[in-house]
């Protein structure tokens, strides 16, 4: 059962905002991506336009075409061209992946000595996978936005680990010894948590709202007010996708997911078992499309 966020005193003088403000030029978006985003605001443009634009940058086109030539779309022909790729996927889903390719590629940049890189990122991966899945249960259009989401829910962690890496050092330290959730922790060290710092960095790279407010309230679905489907599908795949990763019973671990995410998307708890099955293949070859080999332990 999820509670409402306590109003401890701050230990860290500091803001989300100052976090993300002292750390977005290491992290910063590349200006295709900032470029895409707002032509996909323009009604005029077309899958030339945006293909011309990406194209400009090389190293972010082949990884773009690495992944939609992957299993996890499993197109039957190759696609060569970024205009072929934006007719095929669509404008929407283009815009996430250049989000999920740049956002992965510009932290993979910034050393990190207290989280393990690789279980990170294969947390994340797998979390979008079934925020995907959950949300095509939910007939969501352009379910795929799930995906991305659900890829940068946890961003805010890497943000805290390089500017106050003494204080994180604490929260990791804290949770395994007192087997909580580190999100309790970092409300209790810093006044707030990690998902409002990747709703701050979300909000200054001027992503939709959807996304800030899914990443921003993935612990509190309650306490969103906007977006609400979205946030709540975030909140279930990422209390599933821990549930996976610790091999909890599925009837002790539902008690850990918000009645109020249930009540909102109209799932029911019995959904889970499907999106685990459903989640193997595609996890597999999302990990493979997604993330650079440094983070893949194989």
């Amino acid at each position: 059962m999820q509670t409402a966020k306590n109003d401890t005193s701050k230990k860290v003088k500091t803001t989300p905002y100052d976090l993300v403000s002292g750390v977005v030029r290491l992290v910063s978006l590349p200006e295709v991506c900032i470029r895409v985003n707002e032509m996909l605001e323009d009604v005029r443009v077309n899958a030339n336009d945006i293909g011309k634009v990406i194209s400009q940058d090389t190293g972010l086109t082949a990884r773009l075409l690495k992944i939609v030539n992957s299993a996890f779309y499993g197109f039957p022909s190759r696609i060569e061209t970024v205009s072929r790729a934006v007719t095929v996927i669509g404008l929407r889903e283009l815009r996430g992946l250049v989000l999920a390719a740049s956002a992965v590629e510009a932290f993979s940049k910034i050393p990190n000595d207290l989280l393990n890189m690789v279980k990170f990122w294969r947390h994340s991966v797998y979390c979008g996978v079934v925020a995907q899945l959950l949300a095509e249960r939910c007939h969501v259009l352009h379910s795929e936005r799930l995906f991305v989401a659900g890829l940068l829910h946890d961003i805010g962690k890497l943000i805290l680990s390089h500017r106050l890496p003494s204080e994180m050092g604490e929260v990791v330290a804290r949770a395994k010894l007192e087997d909580r959730p580190d999100f309790e922790i970092e409300q209790e060290v810093f006044g707030f948590d990690h998902s409002e710092v990747g709703g701050e960095l979300l909000k200054v790279w001027q992503m939709p709202k959807s996304l800030e407010q899914a990443v921003r309230h993935h612990h509190f679905p309650d306490q969103a007010d906007d977006a609400i489907m979205d946030v709540c599908l975030i909140h279930i795949a990422n209390s599933m996708t821990l549930i996976a990763e610790s091999g909890l019973e599925l009837d002790s671990a539902k008690n850990e997911i918000s009645p109020y995410a249930w009540q909102t998307t109209n799932l029911e708890p019995s959904v889970m078992d499907e999106v685990f099955q459903d989640a193997g293949n595609l996890f597999t070859e999302a990990l493979e499309s997604i993330l650079p080999r440094t983070y893949r332990p194989y």
